[in-house]
């Protein structure tokens, strides 16, 4: 087992279990795709909570593990070659775990694409879509007298939600019949979209009754339930 020590980031989040995968994170939409999908695979980790009340996403630790100060990352122990690694961006991490245990991410090259394009739809356009609305909605732009860079992205969301109603009108979820690390990175934004964000109405979430089923699922399974709420917050 290799030394965890030699990495800046144990300095302040110490591993107890330097054996186990070392999760940074905080229950956020892009936060939760990583515990869910280490819930999911039941692999050993270790979760360390990266708290924004206290800036620690800025801190000279964190940022020595992603200099973007940007949660989640890892740092795997028993990485290729059995070297550690560190790594971060949601997406990656996701694409990592379903190699690493090759689970949640189709073996046949068709589709292991066809899924890593709708991870890659949730990464290029739902988060950062459903994020803005969020911020214009719920955060300080709800205070800008202004209305239309809100209506841009809530324009653009209902997009984005057309594309998913379409997509889970004629398959189970977003892979088609398998549940992929595509649907553990979509789901917890629209959940996030429609609750903390307040913004269903605004979304027009009705409109969407194949979202929501497939929603209502992703949120029945039981590693989901558990993985939204890791790291538990202080």
């Amino acid at each position: 087992m290799n030394n965890l020590a030699m990495f800046l980031i144990t300095k302040k989040w110490p591993a107890q279990h330097p054996d186990r995968l070392q999760l940074y994170s905080l229950p956020t939409p892009n936060g939760v795709k990583v515990s869910v999908m280490l819930e999911e695979t039941s692999l050993s980790y270790e979760p360390h909570l990266v708290s924004f009340d206290t800036n620690d996403q800025l801190s000279a630790e964190f940022r020595s593990l992603n200099p973007y100060g940007k949660i989640p990352a890892i740092l795997d122990p028993n990485g290729p070659g059995g070297k550690p690694l560190p790594l971060f961006e949601s997406g990656a991490i996701l694409i990592y775990l379903a190699e690493k245990t090759g689970q949640f991410l189709p073996q046949d090259p068709g589709a292991r694409y066809e899924t890593i394009q709708w991870l890659m739809f949730q990464v290029g356009g739902v988060g950062p879509m459903f994020g803005q609305v969020g911020f214009f909605h719920k955060f300080a732009g709800r205070e800008y007298e202004d209305k239309r860079p809100r209506d841009r992205y809530v324009g653009e969301s209902k997009r984005l939600l057309s594309v998913l109603e379409a997509r889970l009108t004629e398959h189970a979820w977003m892979s088609g019949n398998d549940y992929t690390i595509a649907d553990m990175a979509i789901f917890p934004w629209v959940r996030n979209l429609i609750g903390f964000y307040a913004a269903a109405d605004l979304v027009g979430i009705t409109d969407y009754p194949h979202v929501t089923r497939a929603l209502d699922r992703f949120l029945g399974r039981p590693a989901v339930a558990k993985g939204l709420t890791i790291p538990q917050r202080a």
